[in-house]
Parts: structure tokens; sequence; C-alpha cells
């Protein structure tokens, strides 16, 4: 038998992938820098891809002039409506679909026949609905949200462990206990998991929506210069949706770690 001469390296660190922000920053930044050095040196035509910097100063320019904000706010306020009301009733539903077996079967064929329908295909008919106002966008940001924030919720209950619940009512806790101390707190973390794909699919649906049929918003100003050949707005346009997403993933993240602290 083999002796041991030395202590035994510790092998059970199991796989806990670790977030390194300069990491992120560093990769951003020498993507951003290769770009520009390509720009510079007529590998890239800047009538088709413009430089950073020329983008940076129409940027700038956006900022000065109040452009931007004119436009941001617009899309932001849809966002934070459209958003927030889908995940509000699709919660609702993914936790009646989770917990209860009379809403279980016809919830989940409701689900399974909207839910494959490309949501801005259904733009023209909300905008019949609810006209070109701010009813129509907002209805088509929260009729997308709601389905995966079904599902989400959903799934979440699920893998909650049964014998919790059991044990919840074998100390004869009502359901609403159960469902406040056992139930959302073991869903939390993939409602809040789900967050991240909802918000994403709201931006897009966002963009789509106020390039059909609005005069101010993000996706608006970027439809106009993609009409005026105006690449330096356009990818201007494009960098701030890059930025909303970041900026909404990162405040996703915050709530995670506030609601998520006890784990």
């Amino acid at each position: 038998m083999a002796r041991l001469d030395g202590p035994v390296r510790f092998r059970g660190g199991g796989f806990a992938p670790r977030d390194n922000r300069w990491a992120s920053a560093g990769t951003l930044l020498g993507l951003v820098g290769l770009w520009q050095m390509a720009a510079s040196a007529g590998l890239i035509k800047s009538l088709f891809l413009p430089p950073p910097i020329a983008i940076g100063a129409a940027l700038w320019q956006l900022i000065v002039s109040g452009v931007l904000w004119q436009h941001l706010s617009a899309s932001l306020v849809r966002l934070a409506w459209g958003w927030t009301s889908g995940t509000f009733f699709g919660i609702g539903m993914g936790l009646a679909v989770g917990l209860w077996s009379a809403c279980r079967s016809p919830g989940m064929a409701v689900v399974a026949a909207l839910f494959p329908i490309p949501k801005i295909a259904l733009v023209p008919l909300f905008i019949v609905w609810f006209g070109i106002g701010e009813g129509s966008k907002i209805a088509t940001l929260a009729f997308g949200v709601f389905f995966p924030t079904v599902i989400a919720t959903a799934g979440a209950v699920d893998n909650v462990p049964r014998g919790l619940i059991r044990m919840g009512q074998s100390f004869g806790l009502s359901t609403a206990a159960i469902v406040r101390t056992i139930v959302l707190p073991g869903a939390l973390p993939a409602i809040l998991s789900g967050f991240r794909v909802t918000s994403s699919i709201a931006i897009v649906l966002l963009v789509a929506a106020e390039m059909i049929g609005a005069e101010q918003g993000i996706g608006a100003f970027v439809l106009s210069a993609g009409n005026l050949y105006d690449t330096d707005n356009l990818l201007a346009g494009i960098v701030v949706l890059s930025l909303l997403g970041l900026l909404v993933a990162w405040a996703i993240g915050q709530l995670e770690r506030a609601l998520l602290a006890w784990r």
C-alpha cells in the first residue's frame, strides 16, 4: 500500500465559478480597442461600421443636445410598465399552476398554445385593440414577459422539496403560511433568474414596438437613423440599448443579493 508522505490535496471544491470584474471589463475594452485599430488601419469601412471614436462622439452629441434623454425616458417608462405588469401577472399565474391541480392543466394548455406565437407579429393587433399610443406598446411587452415568467415560476415551485411542504402541513401550517415561508423562499432563486431572461425579452420587444409605431423611444431613433444611413447615430443608439441591458442586469443582480442574502 502506498505511503502518504504529505497532506492530501483537497479535491472537494466543486464547481464554483467566480465573477471577475477586471476580466469582464478587460475583455470589452480589448474588443473595442481591436475594433478601433482595424478601423484606423482601413480594414473596416466607416460607412458600414464607424469606429468607436465616431460612435462616442455621436453619443456625446446626443447627450449634450438632450435628444438622448427624450428618447431614453420614453423607452424607460414603457419598459417599466410593460415588464412590471407582465411579471406581476406571470408570477401569480405561475404560482397558481404550480400549487393547485385545478389551475395546472388549463393554465399550461393556454401557455403552450400562446407562448410560441411571435409577439412582434401581434403588435398590429394590439394597435387595433389599444390604439397607436402607449397602450399597444405596453401590452406587447407585458404579453411577451408574461409567458416565460409563468413557465419559470411554475418550474421553480415544482422544484421546491415536497418534504418541506409535508413538514409544514404536519405542523398545522395554513396554506398561506406554507406558501409564504416555504414555497416562495424555495422558488425565489429560480424566479429571479427568470427575470434576467424576461428583461432581455422586454428590451427586444420594446425596440420592435417602437419601430412600428412611435415617434420617441430608442427603437424609433435607431429606425430613423437607419433610414437616413446615419450609421454613427444608429450605432450610438445600439450602444445605449446595450448599456440599458447591462444596467437592468446589474439591478437584477442587486435584487438577488438583497432577497437571497439568507442563502
